[in-house]
C-alpha cells in the first residue's frame, strides 16, 4: 500500500504545491517567467489586472485571469487593450507579476475567446436558501449526494487538479487542509462538519486522478471529499453559485466561489474570491452550527 501511495505521488504534479518536493522554503522555491499578453482589465482593488496572455513555457498554456501587482505603481498608464510583456513570479504559496512594459503590437497567440459556461437557466441561489440536490463521484469512486450531508455543517469550494497559479486552487486546497486541521483540534467545533471540493475538469479529474491530489494533501477522507462526475450535475451547481468556467484550450479559466452550508441544508455564506482567510471559513462554519 505504502508503495501504490508512493507511486500515486510521484505521478501527479499538482503534489508540488503540498509537499514541497524536498526543496528548502523561500528563494530556492521562487521560479520567474517571462510573458506576454493584452490587459482585459483592471480591476478597481488597484492592484489586479487581468491578462489574455501567451502560453507561459514550461508553466501554463495560454489564457485569461487575474494577476496582482506588489508595486501598484506597476499598473500606472495601463488601460484595457494595451499590449505588454511582463515577468510572473511564482512561489509555491503566491504568485504576482512585476517589469510591465508595454508593447507597440500586441501578441499573436493568445488564448482563444471561449464563452463563460453556462448550461441552463437555473435559480441563482443566496443566503437563506436551502442547497439543492446535486449528484457526484468522490476520490474513491463511491456516489456522493448533497443531501446526505444535513445534519453536518458544510463546506465547499471549487477547484482543478492541474491549476499552476499558487493563488487559485491550490490556495483553496491549502485554506482548506488548514480547516481540517484546526476543526479537527478545536473542542468547540461542530459535533459534524464535512469539506467538500469539487472539480469543474470531470474529463481530467478522475476519481484516480483526485485521490492522487487528495493524499498529496493530507485529506482526512472522514472530513473531507474531492468530487468530480456528470459535467451536467457539475455545471448546475456552479451556475447556481456564481462560480463561472470556462474552458481555454488545455486549462480552464475560472473565478472563485466558496460555501458554507448549516445543517438544516441552508446556505449560510458565499465567499467570493480567494482572499478569505482560514480562520474566517472556521468562524463561519462554528455560527453555522449554532
Amino acid at each position: 500500500m505504502r508503495t501504490i501511495l508512493l507511486l500515486l505521488l510521484l505521478s501527479c504534479p499538482c503534489c508540488a504545491f503540498f509537499c514541497g518536493c524536498g526543496k528548502e522554503s523561500g528563494q530556492a522555491n521562487l521560479q520567474t517567467f517571462a510573458a506576454k499578453g493584452i490587459v482585459k482589465e483592471l480591476e478597481p482593488d488597484g492592484k489586479t489586472v487581468v491578462i489574455s496572455h501567451e502560453a507561459i513555457t514550461n508553466y501554463m498554456p495560454a489564457m485569461t485571469m487575474p494577476f496582482e501587482v506588489q508595486d501598484t505603481n506597476q499598473l500606472r498608464g495601463l488601460a484595457a487593450g494595451d499590449a505588454i510583456t511582463f515577468n510572473l513570479v511564482v512561489t509555491p504559496t503566491h504568485g504576482w507579476i512585476e517589469h510591465i512594459t508595454k508593447l507597440d503590437t500586441p501578441p499573436v497567440k493568445l488564448a482563444p475567446e471561449s464563452p463563460i459556461h453556462f448550461t441552463r437557466a437555473l435559480a441563482p441561489l443566496d443566503e437563506g436558501d436551502l442547497l439543492p440536490e446535486y449528484q457526484f463521484t468522490n476520490e474513491l469512486g463511491r456516489p456522493v449526494r448533497l443531501s446526505q450531508f444535513k445534519g453536518s455543517v458544510l463546506a465547499f469550494t471549487f477547484f482543478f487538479t492541474s491549476c499552476p497559479f499558487p493563488d487559485f486552487c491550490p490556495r483553496m486546497t491549502s485554506n482548506f487542509a488548514e480547516t481540517e486541521k484546526t476543526l479537527s483540534g478545536m473542542t468547540n467545533a461542530p459535533s459534524r462538519w464535512q469539506l467538500l471540493s469539487i472539480s469543474f475538469d470531470p474529463a481530467n479529474d478522475t476519481p484516480r486522478r483526485l485521490l492522487t491530489y487528495a493524499i498529496a494533501a493530507h485529506y482526512d477522507p472522514n472530513h473531507w471529499s474531492f468530487l468530480t462526475g456528470d459535467e451536467a450535475q457539475i455545471s448546475g451547481l456552479t451556475d447556481q453559485i456564481g462560480e463561472n468556467f470556462w474552458h481555454e484550450g488545455a486549462s480552464v479559466g475560472h473565478n472563485l466561489r466558496t460555501v458554507v452550508v448549516d445543517p438544516q441544508g441552508r446556505i449560510r455564506n458565499i465567499i467570493a474570491g480567494n482572499k478569505w482567510t482560514v480562520d474566517d471559513l472556521v468562524q463561519d462554519m462554528v455560527k453555522a452550527a449554532d
